[in-house]
């Protein structure tokens, strides 16, 4: 159905849409940008309907014209026009007035021209045709940008954030860096996208963003995309109508659903299933959210995303893991965390917190707690800490409920991953021997890059064995989906027969 404005007309209402007051939506400047005449009076139509200030321009150098004479907080601007095209518009847009946002129009979206235009400093693109309802969404979340941005800016009385007295412990320049960017990002509505080894804090990180952002009344969804299948995983994030699949006794809201009006932390974003991504994307882009079963609009979120990977979430795009498009609009603000290995002046304040704290937990705060020995604090410095934060968390842990009031703690109080071995057995361990020294022959990039894979496929393999060729069973020991183990499987050529019996 369509309005006299020869778009569809909008399936809900503008006030359930809207992200942003009248009064402000008034007080923006849009631009908008097409050669096609109708659909930029439909658009001009719509916009102005709904208490935007619109102006026109019909060809690319036009609209170059007007934005160095005058600021724009929105332009929505074709992306295919004769001569000076929609790239040169949003080129100029960022010379002119970086905070501009730009959203791009386009009859002909391929993921390279979407992705061109995102790193280009594009903050979305808009699929032709569109709906009424899509142009206002997108545009109302731009507009509900800008809003964010102008509370946050200095000088201005925006929302109260929390302080630090929770914030993540460390001293180091490379984790105060990571930090201070993650608390900059917090005010704004901006994509997230954190990488770092396993157990290297990127959910506290993530958890830390939300607490200090405008949306800490608001839940923080987390959801493990290497955790769940795919069925489940999309149910899961989707959620169901009654009747969709064998057991869906009834309608059931998805995590996005949840996360409205917070945020949600799509953790091992790098695992999730294409045709997940694909779906997600969707959403991202306009909002709407459509359980599985369902043939219409479930409800439309206004959601915050912040995604987490160990993995290199470049070498996914490359190897066709991650769609490139849904990283490019996820990954509006990186951050890597280092991990705890490049750190150690963070060991010691780290250990300590976890002592005083499992302490208390284990102990109660009656009793005075131990305390670490130099001679401790060195080898806890010296060990590697192949599992990060999380690794000298539970090594802290388990030395806890084994001390005495006031012990000091020594090296060998300290044992590792509940084997009984302490620490100061493990440090020469820990030194480079002679075959590491051939890895100092390639980049830093590639050596990893090697190794990586080297232990994947070592892995695979010895697991598939222990598991006798049972793949469930495989799964269940590697804590991870069949389908992700079918997947790692494929990418490094194994088959499960050929694993099993070597010799065949």
């Amino acid at each position: 159905m369509t309005g006299p404005n020869g778009l569809p007309t909008p399936d809900a209402s503008p006030e359930e849409l809207s992200l942003v007051p009248s009064d402000f939506r008034a007080s923006l400047n849009l631009l908008l940008v097409d050669d096609e005449r109708t659909l930029r009076e439909s658009c001009r139509s719509i916009l102005t309907g709904l208490g935007y200030r619109v102006e026109v321009a019909t060809r690319g150098d036009e609209a170059q014209k007007l934005l160095q004479r005058k600021n724009f907080d929105i332009v929505l601007t074709d992306l295919y026009m004769q001569e000076v095209t929609g790239l040169d518009v949003l080129k100029t847009a960022m010379e002119q007035r970086p905070e501009t946002i730009v959203i791009v129009m386009t009859g002909n979206p391929s993921v390279a021209s979407n992705v061109e235009a995102l790193r280009d400093g594009a903050w979305d693109y808009l699929p032709k045709p569109f709906s009424a309802t899509h142009l206002e969404i997108v545009v109302g979340r731009a507009a509900h940008a800008v809003l964010v941005a102008k509370e946050s800016a200095p000088g201005t009385e925006g929302p109260s954030v929390t302080v630090d007295d929770d914030a993540p412990l460390g001293v180091s320049p490379s984790f105060t860096r990571c930090l201070d960017l993650a608390r900059k990002v917090a005010a704004t509505d901006a994509s997230v996208f954190i990488t770092g080894e396993t157990g290297s804090g990127k959910e506290m990180i993530a958890q830390y963003i939300h607490r200090r952002s405008r949306r800490r009344a608001r839940p923080l969804v987390a959801v493990n995309c290497a955790a769940l299948p795919e069925g489940l995983l999309e149910s899961e994030m989707f959620g169901h109508v009654k009747g969709a699949f064998t057991g869906a006794v009834r309608d059931k809201a998805g995590l996005l659903e949840s996360a409205n009006g917070g945020t949600l932390f799509l953790d091992e974003l790098t695992e999730m299933p294409k045709s997940v991504q694909a779906k997600l994307l969707r959403v991202i882009q306009d909002g709407v959210v459509r359980r599985v079963g369902s043939n219409s609009t479930s409800s439309i979120v206004n959601v915050r995303f912040i995604a987490a990977s160990n993995r290199d979430a470049d070498i996914a795009v490359r190897d066709g893991i991650l769609r490139e498009d849904l990283y490019y609009r996820l990954r509006v603000v990186p951050i890597t965390l280092p991990p705890l290995r490049d750190r150690p002046e963070d060991i010691a304040v780290l250990a300590s917190h976890f002592l005083r704290t499992y302490w208390r937990q284990h102990r109660g705060g009656e009793t005075r707690p131990p305390t670490f020995t130099d001679e401790a604090i060195r080898a806890l410095q010296t060990y590697p800490w192949p599992g990060n934060v999380r690794e000298l968390q539970n090594a802290v842990e388990h030395t806890v409920v084994l001390l005495e009031p006031g012990q000091a703690v020594r090296a060998s109080d300290i044992p590792l991953n509940g084997n009984g071995e302490d620490v100061a057995s493990r440090r020469a361990d820990s030194q480079p021997d002679a075959s590491d020294v051939d890895l100092l022959q390639e980049s830093y990039h590639v050596a990893r890059d090697r190794v990586i894979a080297q232990f994947e496929r070592r892995y695979l393999a010895e697991l598939v064995r222990a598991a006798d060729g049972n793949m469930s069973k495989a799964a269940r020991l590697a804590g991870v989906d069949r389908t992700t183990l079918y997947r790692l499987m494929e990418r490094h050529g194994l088959q499960r027969e050929a694993v099993v019996s070597p010799n065949s």
